[in-house]
């Protein structure tokens, strides 16, 4: 990063604002400590239904009921449930991301942190999405815990979870295939993020790569049935988190 960086409190938000505003080659650069920095087209949050990856797009098909996207980023899963006739509140914690989503026609958006989510009320969800790796939006362990057992008072009886997420120890092989892990460390798929736009930079956040045992270890103490949906070519997968009665 370059010294002349400045604070930038919500980069993914201004990045969508512009690309909204017709700057459509903005790019983003996604800084974390386990891999290079890289560039992410902000394009990609604006993608279509058949732009999507084949994981997104089965879950999509596996929605059900009134819906809860979180992270939903600029609407793209909202916006396509919406068109199905699905009743769909957006959630994500980038105001700049809520102000593109009600630019772009979502009926339902509200600016919230991931684990600080008001009661649903008489409302509650018949299915929470997390898509785009998104099980990662609980930043660590002790996150994913916290959000499963609040993520029971959002939903209705049987009401169902489904995210993305991905398992990146392939980034710790050695050059036989080994594991090299710290195992007095954190657990290998705890990675600090930070997004840039424009030379300027957000603040640090944590992000979970779960990988499938540590879903279903978790979701099952925090009494949920766990379905593995599918999975692609690159460790990332879909999975079912129904809550038992």
């Amino acid at each position: 990063m370059s010294s002349a960086s400045t604070p930038h409190p919500d980069p993914v938000g201004n990045a969508l604002s512009d690309y909204l505003a017709g700057q459509t080659a903005a790019e983003l650069t996604v800084h974390s400590n386990v891999t290079e920095d890289e560039s992410l087209a902000v394009r990609y949050f604006f993608r279509t239904l058949w732009e999507m990856p084949e994981l997104e797009r089965t879950a999509l098909d596996e929605c059900r009921g009134r819906v809860l996207d979180l992270g939903a980023g600029a609407g793209c899963h909202t916006l396509e449930l919406q068109q199905r006739g699905f009743t769909v509140k957006a959630v994500d914690a980038s105001p700049g991301a809520v102000a593109t989503m009600q630019q772009r026609g979502v009926l339902e958006v509200a600016c919230h942190d991931l684990l600080h989510l008001p009661e649903p009320g008489d409302q509650p969800f018949d299915t929470i999405l997390m898509m785009m790796n998104g099980l990662g939006l609980v930043g660590s362990l002790d996150g994913l815990e916290q959000f499963l057992m609040q993520a029971r008072a959002q939903l209705a009886p049987n009401g169902q979870i489904l995210a993305t997420s991905s398992d990146i120890s392939y980034l710790f092989e050695d050059e036989d295939g080994a594991l090299v892990l710290n195992l007095n460390g954190p657990y290998y798929g705890e990675v600090e993020y930070r997004f840039s736009y424009q030379n300027r930079e957000g603040a640090p956040f944590g992000w979970l790569f779960a990988d499938p045992t540590i879903v279903q270890d978790y979701a099952e103490a925090a009494g949920y049935d766990v379905e593995f949906l599918a999975e692609d070519d690159q460790q990332q997968f879909l999975v079912r988190l129904t809550l038992r009665s």
